[in-house]
């Protein structure tokens, strides 16, 4: 047992540095002013991790291009979660421009470009799939202006290096949607945190790594922390703890041994973009493209060829091709996937892999893709595309949760998932999508379950 040098008390005590977290500190930061929050990440600095740029898509997810949002079963689309996904977008697009208002956010425009969205498919039967969707989602106010063509002319209009060299027998269609958002989701935390830290009842520890949660005998919650220094060891107590350090939740989460987060396992999934390198293509390109996601393949890697604005550059990014790695993190050890198999979650493990054969198959072709492989995907979008102009870059690190069924077999959850303890003293923040988009609709829910 290390020792320890020091124990601290704090009335919030939040672990991960990420976009989640910050959303919920400014959250106590008003409900509850004067009170002590402290911010726990393991990293050098805040926002390293999922929020970070290179490391997720930038779109501001909200329901409009991202076809797996809306399935089709039996002939019908169904778009509930397109129009759940867009008012959740909209509510936590309103809460960063408040925090812009009240000057948490100090330069909203570094944080949020505007960029179409943009829906495409190819082939008869695609196309015909996309006319119904957006014959259904244009009626909604959500999407209202929408636009749809299968003309290959007003199709090259909108995305003219996607056109380039097609036929013009090639069945294509897209919907065009002019108000979409690129979002810089680590800009907009690292500026909250900014803000967070010059408040005097507001702690931030950075390089600080949280290796036990354990309830005290007065029933608060006690971290143990191992700072930047060897041997510098700590105790944290707080009356409320959140969990929201992305793929490092679930272990920490274990820990803390409450009986809610029983059964729960998770399934790394790591990424990689092609990132075009010449100038003059990135110029050509003013969109978030989305296509329809392969088969087994899981929602993060639906293909999308994006413009992006990254630290005040205009980037082009195709992909993400997904990998697999025993890391939780990007940041993360290779031991944190057999660190977390436990006796109350391997029955889960294992029926999720047995139930999602397709993902496992798709996983293993991924993992064996070259750059050649990686380059035809993307001609698939852009059949002009030349080896010299892109480059491989490794993308983000995602858990997809695992949760037992009424069976006690594992079901692959693909949204995200919060667990909150019968005493309301501790919650957690599991999965991957929508994610950061709906930072703040998801933060809410878990402070009303809380407080």
């Amino acid at each position: 047992m290390p020792k320890i040098v020091s124990v601290k008390h704090s009335e919030f005590v939040l672990i991960g540095g990420g976009i989640m977290t910050a959303t919920l500190a400014i959250m106590l930061y008003e409900k509850f002013p004067g009170k002590k929050i402290t911010i726990i990440e393991k990293l050098p600095t805040m926002a390293e991790e999922s929020s970070e740029a290179w490391n997720n898509a930038g779109t501001g997810h909200a329901g409009n291009c991202e076809l797996n949002y809306t399935p089709e079963k039996k002939g019908i689309v169904n778009i509930d979660k397109a129009i759940s996904i867009s008012e959740q977008f909209t509510e936590t697009y309103n809460f960063w421009k408040d925090c812009a208002e009240k000057g948490y956010i100090k330069n909203l425009s570094k944080c949020i470009s505007e960029v179409p969205h943009l829906s495409f498919v190819r082939g008869k039967k695609d196309v015909a799939f996309l006319e119904k969707r957006y014959k259904i989602m244009s009626k909604e106010p959500h999407f209202k202006g929408m636009l749809f063509s299968k003309d290959n002319e007003q199709v090259k209009e909108w995305l003219p290096l996607m056109m380039e060299g097609r036929s013009n027998k090639e069945e294509v269609a897209a919907t065009y949607f002019e108000k979409g958002y690129d979002v810089n989701f680590g800009e907009i935390a690292e500026q909250l945190f900014r803000f967070l830290k010059k408040q005097t009842n507001v702690e931030l520890l950075n390089h600080s790594n949280v290796y036990n949660i354990q309830k005290s005998k007065r029933n608060n919650w006690v971290v143990s922390i191992k700072g930047q220094n060897v041997g510098k060891h700590w105790m944290l107590a707080s009356n409320y703890l959140f969990i929201g350090a992305g793929g490092g939740t679930l272990p920490l989460l274990e820990k803390a041994n409450i009986k809610e987060s029983k059964g729960y396992g998770g399934f790394p999934i790591s990424g990689l973009w092609l990132r075009c390198t010449n100038p003059e293509i990135i110029e050509r390109h003013n969109a978030k493209a989305y296509g329809k996601a392969g088969r087994g393949a899981p929602p993060m890697s639906v293909p999308h060829m994006d413009s992006r604005m990254i630290n005040g550059r205009k980037e082009l990014l195709f992909g993400p091709f997904a990998g697999f790695t025993t890391k939780f993190l990007k940041h993360g050890s290779m031991f944190d996937l057999p660190k977390s198999v436990e006796f109350d979650n391997i029955m889960s493990l294992l029926g999720a892999g047995y139930q999602n054969l397709p993902l496992v198959k798709y996983l293993i072709k991924q993992v064996r893709l070259s750059f050649k492989d990686r380059m035809n995907e993307l001609r698939e979008f852009y059949p002009e595309a030349d080896n010299d102009d892109w480059k491989v870059v490794v993308a983000g690190q995602r858990v997809q949760i695992i949760k037992r069924n009424k069976k006690r077999f594992g079901k692959l959850e693909f949204g995200t998932e919060i667990i909150v303890s019968e005493d309301k003293t501790i919650a957690a923040l599991l999965g991957a999508s929508p994610g950061a988009s709906t930072s703040y609709s998801v933060m809410k829910e878990v402070f009303d379950k809380c407080f």
